[in-house]
């Protein structure tokens, strides 16, 4: 039996469906490390990370989200 045997999937699947807060948390800590190791070089693509793990645990946002050019413009109409 292989490590990617369809047993060993279900239950990969089981445990992540079980910690999806925990995994999210996990990931958020991550993205946030390498941004800071990074200088930020690559802010955009780990904020895409982060917010695809929380959008999988269900809180549909992350903690910190990074500031990009969006967040600089001005979108109000008055």
């Amino acid at each position: 039996m292989g490590l990617l045997s369809s047993k060993n999937i279900a239950k990969a699947k089981a445990l992540a469906e079980k910690n999806k807060d925990k995994i999210a948390s996990s990931v958020n800590k991550a993205t946030e490390a390498i941004d800071k190791k990074t200088g930020g070089k690559h802010t955009d693509k780990l904020k895409k990370v982060d917010e695809a793990a929380q959008k999988y645990a269900g809180t549909g946002e992350s903690s910190e989200p990074a500031p990009g050019p969006a967040d600089a413009r001005d979108t109000s109409t008055g």
